[in-house]
């Protein structure tokens, strides 16, 4: 395939975008294609034609029909990689088996592109979505709401239900606990750019920071994982803090190796605290403080707030459900140094 093709392919037109073109639901454009019988012929023929144009193709559909239940729930998360998405699906799926639903699992790989396909893809097969992280935007969001019923989690997005943590409440306790180990100067290691999470936890650390006077810098973005920590590491060794926050526990480790390579200890040179107190945390060398919350708990909040939606469709909740964090204290974190 040439680049050229590639590209295309990668630029694939979806039904959303011929829906918005049309002026039409997703679904509209979706039955035109699978149930013709179902929609105006006028307007299925204009759907036609702008799909023509746009260069939108479609596949004989064998599924069943948008509007018919299939007791399957798809569940997206932003990197099954990560042991906290394992722990949320963990959790949603022991909750919607216990209420007759199977559950489908897709992995985004962090790519809001990837992750608006591959939900389109499925739509047909499920009767509805949980977003767990997720890198689309509102617009994008609602426009899958505009076809099935949809849950954030660790996401909130405007008109529909959102399962989130507690993010300022555990990070004060953090911040407090540091600045009575003598830290004045923090560092945060922050995730992608495309992250409503980084987002959150950026300005609970700015407000509680600014509150107790500590100073607070930023580095990033980077990405969740290993390399995004040695990144963080680069930029921290540049402007050296007493303690550094990183955006998942992940980047944290990563960051942790980089510096001790270069022969700085943890935690008497630098204090490091992670996010989501997963497993990683525990095994981590030294043991990993953490921020977290409990992830099965998110995965079942979000799954009874998925089928609520369900069984009771014509009253939808756009509310927000609060879960407590807490931090775990680990080795990773000491008494600040002394500043020369």
């Amino acid at each position: 395939m040439s680049a050229k093709n590639e590209r295309d392919e990668n630029k694939r037109v979806t039904i959303y975008d011929v829906a918005e073109a049309a002026g039409v639901a997703p679904s509209t454009v979706s039955r035109t294609f699978s149930r013709p019988g179902r929609v105006n012929a006028q307007t299925a023929q204009r759907i036609r034609e702008i799909a023509a144009e746009m260069g939108y193709r479609t596949k004989p559909v064998t599924s069943p029909d948008l509007s018919e239940e299939t007791h399957v729930l798809a569940v997206v998360v932003a990197d099954i990689s990560n042991p906290v998405f394992a722990q949320v699906m963990r959790g949603f799926q022991i909750e919607a088996t216990k209420r007759g639903y199977t559950v489908l699992l897709i992995d985004s790989q962090e790519d809001d592109s990837h992750e608006r396909q591959a939900i389109e893809r499925v739509l047909h097969l499920v009767d509805g979505v949980v977003l767990t992280s997720s890198r689309m935007s509102d617009s994008s969001i609602n426009q899958i709401v505009k076809v099935k019923p949809v849950v954030a989690v660790n996401r909130h997005a405007v008109g529909i239900p959102s399962i989130v943590p507690d993010t300022a409440t555990a990070v004060r306790e953090a911040v407090e606990h540091l600045h009575n180990l003598g830290h004045r100067r923090i560092t945060y290691v922050s995730g992608p750019e495309a992250s409503w999470a980084d987002g959150m936890r950026w300005r609970a650390l700015s407000d509680s920071c600014e509150e107790l006077g500590i100073q607070l810098r930023r580095v990033g973005p980077n990405s969740p994982n290993l390399e995004g920590g040695v990144e963080g590491a680069k930029a921290w060794l540049q402007n050296q803090t007493t303690a550094v926050i990183c955006y998942n526990d992940i980047v944290a480790i990563g960051f942790i190796k980089a510096v001790q390579s270069r022969g700085i200890q943890v935690p008497e040179s630098v204090s490091v605290v992670g996010f989501d107190n997963s497993v990683v945390a525990f095994f981590a060398t030294p043991s990993l403080s953490s921020i977290g919350q409990l992830t099965a708990t998110l995965g079942a909040r979000a799954a009874r707030a998925l089928i609520t939606q369900l069984r009771h469709r014509s009253a939808p909740s756009a509310e927000n459900i609060v879960v407590p964090m807490k931090v775990v204290w680990r080795d990773s974190v000491g008494p600040a140094r002394p500043t020369s």
